[in-house]
């Protein structure tokens, strides 16, 4: 009971009074058009309303020829670096790339040998979390969603700050690095305690090892045994790289600039950024990939057959199968559309890990979906709108070859992704200068107040 009402008067009133808001607070089909409003903040052509500058990350995807938007092969840059040449050089070393990246992102330019590896020291300096702190506000008070518990925990570290309201550029950057160095530690215990107290399991808590890179603790902390080879950390460490920064324009990141533009302090913002990227059509999507790809496995009898890989994808799309919202997850993009660089990056891994795993034949249906999910589409929509995969597509396999579970996926995300959220809130507390605040009409009519004993 709850004050006098059974759980079932209370599911009555909710649906009673849920169906009758939804009619009142629906829009008539076309009202948006009817005010020129860029929905999602897009223009018709699909691109982005241009809302603000960064010096931090750029996706390029097409160029305007003649007033006209025409696709061309995406390119991601950090501080002006391609992300190729990025990959290339520390992969090319034999060396990890991911505390490279951090420095590359916070500061604005790549680090000399000794400056790398102080900052690497610095790094593993916050790497750890007092255990007062992990019994009392993980192992007690634990979450069946890593990523909820994940924006509490960023919020609880406020009252952990001596000075957490200092916005100057030399306390972000402190309690950034703080932060970057923390979030795989926080997600990975938060992780432990879940299937410890909601799955029954061993309660496994490691200690972090300062020796040891940020790919290579994290798998160390997921796992019990604390093993893992080489190219498995490789591996990890590029996934963390090619999700650490992407614009400013993404949803986590602008939700960020959105927060902090108000002058509020790093925790808040971060918490904000965290909600967003929990989102399926954020950083949920690659869990969606998963269950997607399962699902055809099992439809499909014959995995080497374009007919019925074909067969399933349209009825994906027709809305009669999977989650049937008729999206191919993994494919497409909100700026990509020839190719997605993270993806193609990331593709060319998987493949060895594949290899390593026992897992080719999985790796090649991932490649045939690849290619006929875009004219599947095209065929079906009627659509010569161009439509690459996107490094979901990739990264939930990575992540499960890597014997990641699926309620983690999201959660590295933003082990990596932390890293431009701390970037951003620093270029817009030092440039922005103005809280962001976009327009919204009202199109409700003006109406009477009508008296408590006069309403029917």
């Amino acid at each position: 009971m709850y004050n006098g009402l059974s759980r079932t008067e209370l599911d009555n009133f909710f649906h009673i009074w849920g169906e009758a808001a939804e009619i009142k607070c629906r829009f008539r089909p076309g009202v948006y058009s009817k005010y020129n409003v860029k929905r999602g903040l897009r223009n018709e052509d699909g691109s982005g309303v241009l809302v603000g500058l960064t010096k931090i990350g750029d996706v390029h995807a097409y160029v305007i020829d003649e007033n006209e938007k025409v696709p061309v092969e995406g390119r991601l840059t950090y501080r002006g670096i391609d992300i190729y040449d990025l990959v290339e050089g520390f992969l090319s070393e034999n060396r990890f790339g991911f505390e490279e990246c951090a420095y590359l992102l916070l500061h604005g330019d790549l680090p000399t040998e000794r400056e790398l590896e102080l900052f690497k020291n610095v790094l593993a300096s916050f790497r750890s979390i007092p255990e007062d702190f992990v019994r009392t506000n993980i192992l007690s008070v634990p979450s069946h969603d890593i990523m909820n518990q994940l924006a509490r925990l960023v919020l609880i570290w406020y009252s952990y700050d001596d000075n957490p309201d200092d916005t100057s550029v030399k306390n972000l950057l402190r309690q950034s690095v703080n932060l970057i160095s923390k979030f795989p530690l926080m997600a990975a215990y938060s992780y432990q305690a879940k299937c410890h107290y909601f799955d029954g399991k061993s309660l496994v808590i490691h200690k972090p090892r300062y020796d040891l890179s940020t790919a290579e603790n994290l798998l160390m902390l997921l796992r019990p045994s604390g093993e893992y080879t080489p190219l498995e950390a490789k591996i990890l460490d590029l996934a963390l790289v090619l999700h650490a920064e992407h614009g400013g324009g993404n949803n986590s990141t602008f939700a960020a600039h959105v927060v902090s533009s108000s002058g509020t302090d790093i925790y808040s913002s971060l918490a904000a950024a965290i909600g967003s990227l929990k989102g399926p059509k954020h950083g949920g999507a690659n869990s969606k990939v998963i269950g997607m790809m399962d699902e055809l496995k099992r439809e499909v009898k014959d995995w080497r057959s374009d007919g019925q890989i074909r067969d399933y994808l349209a009825r994906i799309v027709r809305k009669e199968a999977f989650d049937r919202t008729g999206l191919i997850y993994g494919m497409g993009h909100a700026v990509y559309t020839l190719s997605d660089p993270r993806c193609i990056l990331l593709r060319e891994q998987a493949e060895k890990l594949a290899c390593q795993k026992g897992r080719m034949e999985e790796y090649e249906l991932h490649k045939r979906v690849e290619k006929l999910a875009p004219e599947v589409f095209r065929e079906i929509k009627k659509s010569d709108k161009p439509m690459c995969a996107n490094i979901d597509f990739y990264s939930g396999f990575v992540y499960d070859m890597l014997d990641i579970p699926m309620e983690m996926n999201t959660p590295i995300f933003a082990v990596s992704r932390v890293v431009g959220w701390c970037a951003h809130i620093i270029e817009e507390n030092l440039n922005g200068g103005r809280i962001i605040r976009p327009a919204y009409k009202n199109i409700k009519r003006a109406k009477e107040y009508i008296g408590l004993q006069e309403r029917s």
